[in-house]
């Protein structure tokens, strides 16, 4: 578990992690022995966009690994959208294809497991210290219950867009901030059903009761989606916010 095959692809590379399941697809991107962020992609999954997305992060100063969370039902290739999601109706057609379907079938008893090697892999080319971790839509779930597996590790966790982080189930990811030594960024839309506004102060109650540093803020006139500059639901505004809340934790955290 950990060990990686490279093939160089622009800024960074593509690897092959050997994960509990299988061989995974990741992409490793910047400057090799930096402060490491683990990098969790939204429903569509591993493709360009993230790529550039995590590409920023890394010209900060940053190690940067994003998994293919999705590995058991698919390449990234072959789960990835086929058309241009900026068209109208795409983005909702590419979702009515099953994308939920594999969104739900990663359950925390998967992707904790999986979150071990991808940590391992991480710290085998960032430096020896804390990291952070960062998720949009669903992956801001696995950001932060990654932050409750490892918390002498996790120093940072950056959700954008994040839908379902409270729940009423016992394995709702808002409860691993009780496990967790973090510092949180939180930005969610306004226009999003996924993460109304009880829970978003749940979340905040959440963070304020465990002690946890947090910024927990709403952007106005904002959709679910809106830094994936590839999709119909991109807002600039939005995801320049997300930007800068993003850069100025991992500096304050991670240095």
């Amino acid at each position: 578990m950990g060990e990686t095959l490279f093939t160089v692809v622009d800024m960074g590379q593509r690897i092959t992690i050997q994960a509990p399941a299988g061989p995974a697809e990741a992409y490793l991107t910047g400057e090799p022995g930096r402060p490491g962020v683990l990098f969790y992609v939204d429903a569509i999954g591993l493709r360009p966009q993230i790529e550039e997305m995590a590409d920023l992060v890394a010209s900060w100063g940053h190690t940067v690994l994003v998994p293919h969370v999705f590995y058991r039902d698919g390449s990234a290739a072959e789960l990835a959208p086929q058309g241009d999601l900026r068209e109208d109706g795409a983005r909702e057609a590419f979702f009515a294809g099953g994308v939920m379907d594999r969104v739900g079938a990663l359950t925390p008893d998967l992707s904790g497991p999986d979150a071990e090697a991808w940590m391992a892999t991480l710290l085998e080319h960032a430096a020896d210290g804390p990291v952070g971790t960062t998720g949009y839509c669903m992956g801001a779930r696995l950001a932060v219950r990654t932050a409750g597996q490892f918390p002498d590790r996790v120093a940072a966790v950056g959700g954008f867009h994040g839908g379902g982080l409270v729940t009423d189930e016992t394995d709702s990811p808002h409860l691993a901030i009780a496990a967790s030594q973090a510092s949180y960024a939180f930005l969610h839309a306004d226009h999003d059903g996924s993460m109304p506004p009880e829970a978003v102060a749940t979340l905040g109650e959440t963070m304020q009761a465990h002690d946890r540093p947090a910024v927990n803020l709403v952007h106005r006139d904002a959709p679910h989606g809106y830094s994936m500059a590839d999709t119909s639901m991109y807002d600039a505004a939005a995801a320049a916010h997300h930007e800068t809340l993003l850069r100025t934790l991992l500096e304050e955290r991670l240095g």
